[in-house]
């Protein structure tokens, strides 16, 4: 598992958050360990998932983000 810190453009409340939390959650080969506003940090599997994947995947939910 590699870890990954998400800079997370967009979010301005707890459903914001929770968007987030989901379409990252949703993902196999991800373990979210937290969201906060602005960021996001998580540990993947390489060998399924890769991080351009999980920028797409917060961005279908709306928000911009990039690797920190």
């Amino acid at each position: 598992m590699t870890n990954l810190t998400l800079r997370i453009e967009g979010m301005s409340c707890g459903h914001c958050m929770n968007a987030v939390n989901q379409a990252l959650a949703g993902l196999p080969g991800v373990e979210v360990e937290s969201v906060r506003m602005g960021r996001a940090d998580l540990r993947y599997d390489e060998r399924i998932v890769e991080p351009r994947r999980i920028e797409a995947a917060v961005a279908e939910a709306g928000y911009e983000a990039t690797a920190a």
